[in-house]
């Protein structure tokens, strides 16, 4: 992944597409830094990657709901163009309906039946789901199932 953002960092500062090219740097950053983390040996797991850029994400969706309290649309939009440059890198997400599915199936299994017994769910599903739905979505239907 590293090789592939690198190359789609030097098109989009030739492009001199500064949308592009701040996301990559973001991404960029974010490698370079889990590759010196304690442990990690240089190599970052397919896995860690991915909780990286929803990371990345959810930090830059965190800013944008403070920056449309303060009204800064001008911070706003950069925001949501590093977050479009950022998705492009992540897996395709499953639908809300597929995610309904999946946690059925886990309810089914765990034999959950109220909120109290969420985190049964939640544990079930995270693992099957890690990387592939927001984690806030899935604990909504998880709610919302268990009503």
């Amino acid at each position: 992944m590293e090789e592939t953002i690198n190359n789609d960092l030097k098109t989009a500062m030739l492009a001199r597409d500064e949308a592009t090219v701040r996301g990559l740097r973001a991404i960029k950053s974010a490698i370079i830094l889990a590759k010196t983390e304690k442990g990690a040996g240089g190599v970052i797991a397919p896995e860690k990657e991915v909780q990286m850029l929803q990371k990345l994400v959810k930090q830059r969706k965190d800013s944008i709901a403070e920056f449309e309290k303060a009204n800064r649309q001008d911070l706003i939009q950069k925001e949501k163009d590093e977050v479009a440059v950022i998705e492009k890198y992540l897996p395709a997400m499953m639908s809300e309906d597929q995610i309904r599915e999946v946690v059925k199936q886990a309810i089914a299994a765990t034999g959950a039946a109220t909120q109290k017994e969420m985190g049964k769910v939640m544990g079930m599903v995270s693992k099957q789901l890690a990387g592939k739905a927001d984690n806030k979505l899935v604990a909504d239907i998880v709610k919302s199932l268990l009503t």
